[in-house]
């Protein structure tokens, strides 16, 4: 069946993205293209009010970890989401991944720990995977300590931080580690394979290019025989039963939709309960354009109520 157009607003966005005058991701240096993403950013029109917003350091595998927490009611304990940021591996921060923490602690009634691991190139694969690790597992452990529930606690992220979410619950079963409640992913990243059908079909003139992705590959993992390992590609992953419910949304004009269809299709043969949202009219990174398209804003609500009911 084909895809419904782009929404409109959307689109009208992706004709500024991709003037000619702007920059093409895969031509910067990382820190050219870090800057770039940050002048692109505006204040929010519709900050999240938040009771409590404290950033705060947890213990790290190579020294502290700097963690944003956001609690909509501190006078009570909460489900606890351990969010991992997008960015493909290179760009991001917990403070540019404020709007969308703020949007899940307010619309699941949940404390969020936004993690800020570690970024490629100056720290390679898998530098990410194993803060990723280590802070859910602190914050699991600790939870109460961030006015969570113990046993509700989830982790979750968004394009390369789903991709580390992942692997964090994989990691956590074969260790024994905590218990989590769930996992939440967010067109994530579940694969070095620029093969499938999406990757051609949606390559150019959308938020995320493939050549974008071979960009953000090469420079977090630039050995190629890395990439086959479950922690760089979780859905080469040889077992995946024994993991915690799902919530994985997709977005139809997007290279890593069927890397992200393939990843729910073998957490539900594996026995894993998966809720799959589909937003076919929308591109990667729709959660942080609430701001541009009322499609994405409605599309992160439904999001956040499948969060919320995976806990309930």
């Amino acid at each position: 069946m084909p895809l419904p157009p782009i929404d409109p607003d959307l689109q009208r966005l992706l004709a500024i993205v991709h003037d000619v005058t702007q920059p093409q991701m895969a031509d910067l240096s990382p820190d050219d293209a870090r800057n770039w993403v940050r002048s692109m950013r505006r204040p929010s029109r519709r900050p999240q009010p938040m009771d409590l917003v404290a950033d705060r350091t947890i213990p790290g595998p190579h020294g502290p970890l700097p963690v944003r927490v956001h609690h909509p009611r501190p006078s009570e304990p909460l489900p606890l989401l351990v969010h991992l940021h997008g960015g493909g591996w290179v760009l991001g921060s917990v403070e540019e991944a404020d709007p969308v923490a703020r949007r899940l602690a307010r619309e699941v009634d949940a404390v969020v720990v936004s993690v800020d691991y570690r970024l490629a190139p100056e720290h390679r694969f898998p530098a990410a995977v194993e803060d990723a690790i280590a802070a859910t597992t602190f914050i699991a452990t600790h939870a109460s300590d961030f006015g969570g529930d113990p046993d509700r606690v989830v982790v979750g992220g968004d394009s390369a931080g789903g991709n580390l979410a992942a692997v964090t619950t994989i990691a956590l079963r074969d260790a024994r580690g905590p218990g989590l409640a769930g996992q939440y992913l967010l067109y994530p990243v579940t694969d070095a394979d620029f093969t499938r059908p999406s990757m051609i079909e949606h390559a150019v003139g959308k938020l995320l290019q493939t050549a974008d992705m071979g960009w953000f590959w090469d420079h977090y993992c630039p050995v190629l025989e890395d990439r086959a390992d479950w922690r760089a590609s979780p859905l080469r992953a040889a077992d995946l039963s024994g993991l915690p419910p799902a919530v994985i949304t997709l977005a139809g004009h997007d290279p890593l939709f069927d890397e992200g269809l393939d990843y729910a299709a073998r957490l539900a043969e594996a026995g894993v309960p998966v809720s799959l949202h589909r937003a076919d009219d929308l591109v990667h990174g729709y959660a942080g354009l609430v701001e541009v398209s009322d499609r994405c804003d409605a599309a992160v609500t439904e999001v956040a109520s499948l969060i919320r009911e995976l806990l309930a």
